[in-house]
């Protein structure tokens, strides 16, 4: 019995590489390659189940002291992932607000983003709701030329990174402000910086239930995704799983969208990896 366990578990030992080997061959879709947000020890098991590239938080990457970003470093270095996206850009910071401090905010990023671009950034999402809360009493109109202003600056620390940012619309319950992405592309046209782009987060946009149709309107100044089952915010497995999919990524295919879709949710690589990944090739193959 004994050996008959040990040769079982050799053979699922063997098997796991090889599923996994399975899986990336269903990542890439076209123009669009599928990733997953997560934590820095998740690098590994992203670069094991297939992922096109891993997208972290780039406020955790900032934290690190230079021996772990250089260990980290050389981690992504050795693998053929990258990570092409980071979230969470600001953490402790504010650019709203009366304690908003742009000069902090300047030199946090050039150090930040510099480290971003090390590891195969492309782009930044500035969600980070701390960051651009408007405090209580506070001008809603002054709050907006904070945050324009903060995007012409990060625009120009990017441009010099060859980095895009890339705002994030978020759900009303996280953030008090740019919650839309018809919120998000206004921005886009009045700071008007080629390295200040957006994003669109399904799961926020069904929260807010905002229409789809603003994928069409966003056309290309659209450069990322995030994605989860709206229904618990969890890894995306079925077509029929939410009524918008369809829609949506028809959308995606009208604009001709190439970049990244990051799986941003509850869920397991273990248990969900490999049917969100088919999931993805299914709806944008």
């Amino acid at each position: 019995m004994a050996a008959e366990m040990e040769s079982g578990l050799s053979r699922r030992a063997l098997l796991l590489p090889l599923g996994a080997a399975a899986v990336s061959l269903l990542a890439k879709s076209g123009n669009v390659e599928a990733g997953v947000c997560g934590s820095i020890d998740d690098f590994a098991k992203a670069d094991r189940w297939g992922f096109d590239y891993f997208e972290p938080s780039a406020a955790a990457v900032a934290a690190m002291n230079d021996p772990e970003f250089a260990d980290f470093r050389r981690q992504v270095l050795a693998s053929r992932l990258r990570c092409k996206s980071f979230n969470s850009l600001i953490r402790t910071l504010q650019v709203v607000g009366p304690n908003g401090d742009l000069e902090a905010v300047t030199a946090y990023l050039n150090s930040t983003l510099d480290r971003c671009r090390q590891l195969g950034a492309s782009v930044v999402v500035w969600g980070s709701a701390s960051s651009r809360n408007v405090p209580e009493g506070f001008s809603r109109g002054r709050a907006w030329e904070q945050i324009r202003t903060f995007l012409r600056r990060a625009g120009e620390i990017a441009r010099a990174k060859d980095i895009v940012i890339a705002i994030e619309p978020l759900r009303k319950q996280e953030s008090n402000i740019i919650n839309s992405g018809a919120e998000a592309l206004k921005l886009v046209h009045e700071v008007n910086h080629p390295h200040v782009k957006m994003i669109i987060d399904y799961y926020h946009l069904r929260e807010e239930q905002e229409d789809p149709e603003i994928v069409r309107q966003a056309g290309r100044e659209i450069v990322h995704l995030h994605f989860a089952n709206p229904s618990g915010r969890r890894w995306p497995k079925m077509l029929n799983e939410d009524p918008e999919y369809a829609r949506f990524f028809e959308l995606l295919k009208r604009i001709d969208y190439r970049g990244g879709i990051s799986i941003e949710g509850r869920g397991t690589f273990e248990d969900d990896a490999a049917a969100s990944l088919k999931f993805f090739r299914e709806f944008l193959s």
